[in-house]
């Protein structure tokens, strides 16, 4: 299945109970902004996913500001929200894709392959004439067993013996002010992993928020992995969360394997004797 979804493919299966859509709307400012909005209007259907609160654990000062909540915890939470082992999980965001793209890689995670993002959120959405609601779908109790994850998750461990060996790359999907440690507004410590290259989100997506296609999205992370091999790239960003976006990117264009760092800034950062890098 392809990793991404159009608002007209998605309007027309609406009426497919397969098809289950979650609203990933947030604001890390604010963090009751999203499921204030979700609430005022959302697309049909739709479950509503809170950052904080479905996908991520509980903090402990070591795994970053999102911490993953045990593959069995967010399992639950998709029951709850009547996936099962047939459904197609959906999931949109107002910010081009930043937070449906961590539950699209959380739901790989637990081994369910069945997932898409709509390619340019709400916003595509809406552009296209298409309504939204207000009405809060019922909830409907459906199972769903944790699998073989189809997605690799690495630690602070492996990040830290990654500083000798260098035998991967650490994608950094921040900002470059914010890379550079120039400016730091979530974390107690601005910079970057000593050895990361910083591969920003936005060379992922065109103007109006929708992804670049296949070919563009290649060339663009061609140019920042030079010859190193996709099995060997880690994913990091601040917390977890868009490093999940640069993963749904390389899927999209067709660079699948690499890793995930779901501590990432925030938990390397988290130990004032890690090394820090910045420029």
């Amino acid at each position: 299945m392809h990793p991404l979804v159009d608002a007209i493919t998605l309007a027309a299966h609406l009426d497919d109970p397969r098809w289950i859509v979650f609203d990933c709307r947030h604001d890390l400012m604010a963090p009751a902004a999203g499921e204030a909005l979700y609430r005022e209007g959302h697309i049909a259907g739709a479950r509503f996913a809170h950052l904080d609160r479905d996908l991520s654990g509980a903090k402990d000062g070591l795994h970053g500001r999102h911490p993953l909540p045990t593959r069995d915890a967010f399992a639950a939470f998709l029951a709850e929200s009547g996936v099962d082992r047939d459904s197609v999980v959906v999931a949109y965001d107002a910010s081009n894709g930043l937070y449906a793209a961590r539950l699209w890689w959380m739901t790989r995670w637990i081994g369910h392959a069945d997932v898409v993002v709509l390619d340019g959120g709400l916003g595509a959405w809406t552009r296209a004439g298409l309504p939204t609601t207000a009405t809060i779908p019922e909830a409907k109790h459906a199972d769903i067993a944790v699998g073989t994850a189809l997605v690799t998750l690495v630690d602070t461990g492996d990040v830290e013996a990654n500083l000798a060996s260098g035998a991967r790359l650490v994608l950094d999907a921040r900002a470059p002010e914010r890379y550079r440690g120039e400016v730091e507004p979530l974390d107690p410590v601005a910079g970057h992993i000593p050895g990361a290259a910083n591969h920003p989100m936005a060379l992922s997506l065109e103007a109006d928020g929708r992804f670049k296609d296949a070919a563009s999205l290649r060339a663009a992370f061609a140019s920042t992995l030079g010859d190193r091999p996709v099995a060997t790239v880690i994913q990091s960003c601040g917390s977890g969360v868009t490093a999940c976006h640069g993963l749904l990117a390389m899927e999209v264009a067709g660079l699948p394997g690499a890793a995930l760092y779901a501590g990432s800034w925030s938990a390397w950062c988290a130990d004032p004797l890690r090394p820090v890098a910045r420029g």
